[in-house]
């Protein structure tokens, strides 16, 4: 489990750096596609995920309210199939989430109640928005399992970076190094902003910082 310390640090440092970070690793971890619906926000938190699949038309099931299941600091992680038809996420799970302590809310599919979760300013990230219901339409199938968002695995208790550049997910058992990497990161891309403000040339400032290696792994230079 990822200490809560490492979760804290992560919510300081921009989700490029961390994505740079995790590229020194070789780990995809950006979430393609899915964008803030509340802008100027900057959160990380521990994944609580959630899954949901087509209902069943035959025998319809009583829709399943789980959100007191997650814990404060958590981030809950919708996997919706990238459906764009309905809804799982709205205005009143905003409400009690933030009520809750929760981070943030990451939906691979729409959400509604726009007017809602931006007036209260809880994150929520998502491929878009829809009115339409997601009851009868799809069910529950799987509370804290792996699940998949654009090609990338995401376990209970990853850690979720997100702000208004997108969504990066950063394996638990890698939290550590990839932290360690990140905030090097963001530091040598704060000096050469702070050269370049000072009018030094962005070429000279980026060769002295080596930005053009800062996302490859230790060791790996560039050929002559």
């Amino acid at each position: 489990m990822v200490s809560r310390k490492v979760v804290d640090e992560f919510a300081k440092i921009p989700t490029s750096n961390v994505s740079d970070a995790l590229d020194r690793f070789r780990i995809k971890g950006g979430l393609e596609d899915i964008s803030p619906i509340v802008d100027n926000v900057r959160i990380a938190g521990t994944a609580f995920t959630v899954r949901f699949v087509p209902a069943n038309q035959v025998e319809l099931k009583p829709w399943v309210t789980y959100i007191d299941k997650a814990q404060p600091g958590d981030v809950v992680v919708i996997d919706n199939g990238g459906r764009k038809y309905c809804t799982v996420w709205g205005g009143l799970l905003s409400a009690r989430a933030k009520d809750m302590g929760l981070r943030g809310t990451v939906i691979d599919g729409v959400c509604r109640d726009i007017d809602v979760i931006r007036a209260i300013r809880y994150p929520v990230f998502s491929r878009g928005r829809f009115m339409m219901t997601g009851k009868d339409r799809v069910q529950l199938a799987g509370l804290n399992e792996p699940i998949n968002i654009a090609n990338v695995l995401i376990k209970p208790g990853d850690v979720i970076v997100a702000d208004d550049s997108g969504v990066v997910v950063v394996p638990q058992e890698k939290a550590e190094e990839v932290l360690e990497a990140a905030l090097e990161i963001y530091e040598k891309e704060s000096k050469i902003l702070e050269e370049v403000k000072r009018g030094v040339p962005l070429s000279e400032a980026r060769a002295k910082y080596g930005y053009g290696e800062l996302q490859r792994p230790k060791g790996l230079t560039q050929s002559k």
